[in-house]
């Protein structure tokens, strides 16, 4: 559960970074995607959404963005969002934050995109911290851990059905290592949460959601305040 669904103690270090986007008006999932886009499993990743009727938002490789702008292309002309995912794939903790921010800054040239997220789920603080200024900080409620092999598909399945709650952000894999597991169970993974009446968002969509709530938040409470000083006032 530790890697499927991060502590509290493990969101806590990453101040202002979205781990869920829960809406107060209905069961939302945020489908991701990280690591392509690649020939081999992105088309077909986006004919399975388009059957579905999903929108999605893929963090994507900056090199692999570079080697296949027609893959990258079909996803935003099928309506999808993007995020920047470094240019390769690098592991922030095993990288100097200069060099980082650099890579990340590289992998903005194909990608155009407010929405970062860190390879491996992980970066330094600094590193943290320099790229929240330019970016917002995406990262997970639920990761489907497709890519491991040590996980048979209907354990990647089922950890979808056992973590995947109102706001959460659930993380598949378009890459080769995942294939197998993302296969089975993305689709089934989709049917059981439209079965359970989960209605499908980009992150785009639930920052914005929640932005606005925040906005109506603050105008209630500044007109409670107007008539609270209207009544000492009297």
């Amino acid at each position: 559960m530790l890697i499927e669904q991060p502590p509290l103690v493990y969101r806590l270090l990453f101040p202002g970074g979205h781990w869920r986007l829960p809406s107060k008006k209905e069961k939302v999932i945020y489908l991701t995607f990280d690591d392509g886009p690649i020939p081999e499993l992105t088309p077909w990743v986006l004919d399975l959404l388009d059957r579905y009727n999903i929108k999605a938002t893929f963090f994507c490789v900056g090199d692999n963005v570079r080697k296949y702008p027609e893959i990258y292309q079909d996803i935003l002309d099928r309506g999808h969002k993007v995020g920047n995912h470094t240019y390769n794939h690098i592991q922030g903790i095993r990288t100097f934050t200069k060099n980082y921010i650099k890579n990340t800054q590289e992998a903005a040239e194909y990608i155009e995109s407010p929405l970062f997220r860190p390879p491996h789920g992980h970066m330094r603080l600094p590193q943290f911290f320099k790229l929240r200024k330019k970016y917002k900080i995406i990262l997970w409620d639920v990761v489907t851990r497709d890519y491991s092999n040590r996980l048979t598909p209907d354990d990647v399945l089922n950890n979808v059905k056992n973590y995947a709650r109102n706001g959460s952000i659930v993380v598949f894999h378009d890459s080769l290592k995942a294939e197998k597991n993302m296969k089975y169970a993305l689709p089934l993974a989709i049917e059981w949460l439209k079965e359970q009446g989960y209605v499908f968002k980009t992150i785009e969509e639930g920052l914005a959601e929640v932005s606005n709530e925040a906005v109506e938040t603050n105008l209630h409470n500044s007109e409670s305040d107007n008539r609270e000083l209207v009544r000492d006032y009297r």
